[in-house]
């Protein structure tokens, strides 16, 4: 079985936040930014190393990492979308990765005793894949063993993560979330529906 310290974690925060009018990785959530604060939270649920994938105003979502261990990755090519960006993360790990975590920066509510629960369940049984579900939708985060990682890097379109969840999905172990914890912002009013609560 893998080690805690075997399964890394991949941070999206590339995109370019059209939908939001700014870019929301700068945006505050509970007295942090959501891209620190997604940062942190993989951090204290135990994953190393931590790569976060930089695209849209890198520079300026760098600086809100300072003091974090975690490993910046800049992709040039973000504008073609998300899974250029788990492709760059990819690429950076180690090859001593037994897994990885991906996740979404815009999804605040995710929490780091979600993602050792993800860990705890991969080191029980051992499954290629670990996927989230929310009363009935998958959605990130997702552990991706490293038997999965030369299928997820060989496909360039859109979605590949998705596609890759949906071959395998009868060999996945899956956890269960409430449903309101699957609030990623998009829009303005995405980010005034969870800052309200």
């Amino acid at each position: 079985m893998a080690s805690q310290s075997e399964i890394a974690g991949i941070v999206l925060a590339a995109g370019m936040s059209s939908r939001m009018g700014q870019n929301k990785m700068l945006l505050a959530f509970a007295g942090e930014t959501l891209l620190r604060g997604a940062a942190r939270r993989a951090l204290a649920g135990g994953l190393s190393p931590l790569i976060v994938v930089l695209g849209a105003e890198a520079d300026r979502a760098a600086a809100e990492l300072e003091g974090l261990p975690c490993d910046i990755v800049r992709n040039r090519q973000f504008q073609s979308g998300m899974t250029s960006s788990m492709h760059a993360g990819l690429a950076a790990l180690p090859t001593e990765m037994k897994a990885a975590i991906i996740l979404l920066a815009d999804m605040p509510l995710v929490t780091a005793d979600m993602i050792r629960e993800m860990t705890h369940r991969y080191h029980d049984t051992g499954a290629p894949l670990v996927i989230s579900r929310y009363e009935g939708v998958i959605a990130p985060p997702t552990l991706f063993d490293r038997r999965l990682f030369e299928e997820l890097l060989a496909n360039s379109t859109e979605g590949a993560g998705k596609q890759v969840v949906e071959r395998h999905r009868a060999d996945a172990e899956v956890l269960d979330w409430p449903a309101a914890t699957l609030s990623d912002l998009d829009t303005p009013e995405d980010y005034a529906r969870v800052t309200a609560r």
